[in-house]
């Protein structure tokens, strides 16, 4: 598997996508000044997009204990950009923890979904179910996705003629790696500063033949936050085993741009740079067809309200209970690829990916059972995912771009969250 380089969507001019989302000039700028990738290859934060944007403050980084997991210290750390973000990141599965911004006002709010204690996320992501059966479930509120995000279908998929069997997690699925996956781990930890980000590199090596998958990964997930708001994911998985395998990584953070806790995201606006998705069978699996979001409930190419068509009685909307789609991302290489926001707040998000898919879920399974960080339930649709990825199922697809990681070669991905704000006027999108 390759990540490719920094290049602009498919048919479009730099710009041309924030332009036709209306989300201001600040984010036309930073496309103009370059990519995230562009910026990740100097090693320094994405170049500043003028004067008048920045309010002081200092970069920082720094670390609470947070309470133990299998034996083993656990950590909270914040991470600051020095311009009013706040991002709260644990070892414990890399858990992005909330994530806080301001909006066109200035009032600063957590616009990610999450538990205020340790013992909430153990409890969700390890001992099921939990609070009851009917529940939730997993969430994976924030978490690192490992092995193979997404589903797998039958848990089984064969490799090099030898076929392998996964546990089977979500019905007759193997779902993001399957049960005490890299979701439930602690993490090497260690954090590190540079003239305009901060970060925090978390490293785990596991087992071979993990949970099923062939092979041995040692894993190293970084989060960058710079001065521009912009929260920096780089994945890097070597293959430190001499059998082939497969691998496919994501994080799963819920963002709710009206602050979590808030209700429903129905009115938050979105656009999704694609033109195909993949259609799911009534056990949430590709059917393998690449099909047309035009005259769909999928169709993202313009900004449109998230919850306009999810009560349409699409059949696709009726099997998932919402939007849990794959999204076939239009260009190649690092490139902006949906832009969110919330009309009242101003909240803006940006998510720039080299990945060739994207999983947008409306938290379908939250059905009020769990208590957020704010204090809050949360419940159907309180919370969006934009999850860059390989495609679902991909090893059992032949059609599908491949996942497979060679024996001794190294897999290297990155995806960026970057937050800015619309002023008033500039929020009306058609």
């Amino acid at each position: 598997m390759e990540s490719g380089s920094g290049s602009g969507p498919s048919g479009m001019s730099r710009g041309e996508f924030l332009k036709a989302g209306s989300v201001g000039l600040a984010g036309a700028a930073f496309l103009a000044a370059g990519t995230p990738a562009e910026a990740a290859r100097k090693g320094s934060a994405a170049p500043r997009h003028g004067g008048g944007h920045h309010h002081g403050g200092s970069l920082g980084v720094s670390r609470e204990l947070w309470g133990s997991a299998h034996g083993e210290d656990v950590y909270l750390y914040t991470l600051t950009s020095g311009r009013r973000m706040t991002v709260r990141i644990s070892n414990y599965g890399g858990v992005v923890q909330s994530i806080w911004v301001p909006d066109r006002a200035g009032r600063v709010e957590n616009v990610a979904l999450g538990f205020p204690k340790l013992e909430d996320y153990v409890n969700d992501f390890e001992n099921q179910p939990w609070p009851a059966e009917g529940g939730s479930g997993d969430t994976y509120f924030g978490a690192i996705i490992g092995q193979y995000a997404n589903r797998i279908a039958n848990g089984r998929f064969t490799l090099n003629g030898k076929t392998y069997h996964l546990p089977q997690n979500d019905g007759s699925n193997t779902l993001h790696g399957g049960p005490d996956s890299w979701n439930t781990k602690v993490w090497d930890a260690s954090t590190g500063k540079g003239k305009d980000y901060v970060e925090l590199a978390l490293s785990h090596t596991f087992p071979p033949d993990f949970n099923g998958f062939p092979g041995q990964i040692r894993a190293t997930v970084t989060y960058r936050l710079t001065r521009e708001n912009a929260l920096y994911i780089n994945y890097e998985a070597k293959n430190i085993s001499e059998t082939d395998t497969v691998i496919n990584l994501t994080n799963h953070t819920y963002f709710n741009l009206a602050g979590e806790g808030s209700g429903d995201v129905y009115d938050q606006l979105l656009r999704i740079n694609a033109d195909r998705y993949t259609p799911i069978d009534e056990n949430l699996i590709p059917t393998g067809e690449l099909a047309p979001v035009a005259g769909t409930p999928f169709d993202f190419r313009r900004m449109k309200p998230i919850g306009r068509d999810i009560r349409d009685g699409d059949p696709q909307i009726t099997i998932a209970h919402g939007f849990d789609h794959n999204f076939v991302l239009n260009g190649s290489g690092m490139r902006l690829i949906a832009v969110a926001e919330d009309p009242r707040s101003g909240r803006v998000l940006l998510t720039y990916t080299d990945q060739p898919g994207v999983q947008f879920y409306t938290g379908n399974f939250l059905v009020g059972d769990l208590v957020g960080t704010g204090g809050r339930t949360y419940r159907q649709t309180d919370g969006f995912t934009l999850e860059t990825q390989h495609f679902p199922d991909s090893p059992n697809q032949p059609g599908f771009p491949s996942t497979v990681l060679r024996a001794g070669d190294t897999f290297t991905s990155t995806t960026v969250y970057r937050f800015e704000t619309a002023g008033r006027g500039l929020s009306h999108h058609r």
